[in-house]
């Protein structure tokens, strides 16, 4: 994928309507197919790599790894490693990644209801 460079008129007007639209900062941060399944997956508490990949086995590793580094830079998760050989790595919610719990359980909930409105069998497990 190409870098777009930080004076383009885009990154102007990406950065204007983030801060006027907090609809638009919130799926900056959590937007996607995987992040808020991520998060959800945190809310139970600190997850290695390895149990996070098990929780969501149809993601990619390359994905998987993408979307955890964009998490850590918007402040939503911290990585914790240990410097112990094999090395362990931890993921827990900042506060910040915490606080969208409610947003996260509300979106579940939706489906759940929708889900049903449409007929579609519900199969899901809320944690």
């Amino acid at each position: 994928m190409t870098k777009i460079k930080e004076n383009s008129t885009y990154h102007a007007n990406r950065e204007i309507v983030m801060q006027e639209c907090p609809v638009t900062y919130v799926m900056n941060k959590i937007g996607g197919h995987w992040k808020p399944i991520i998060l959800y997956h945190l809310l139970s508490g600190s997850k290695r790599y390895s149990e996070i990949k098990k929780a969501m086995p149809h993601i990619t590793e390359k994905m998987l790894i993408q979307h955890l580094k964009q998490l850590e830079t918007d402040h939503l998760l911290v990585r914790e490693a240990r410097p112990v050989v094999p090395p362990y790595v931890t993921y827990t919610l900042t506060e910040s990644g915490r606080e969208l719990e409610m947003v996260i359980n509300a979106m579940a909930e939706w489906a759940y209801r929708d889900m049903k409105r449409h007929g579609v069998d519900v199969v899901m497990t809320m944690d």
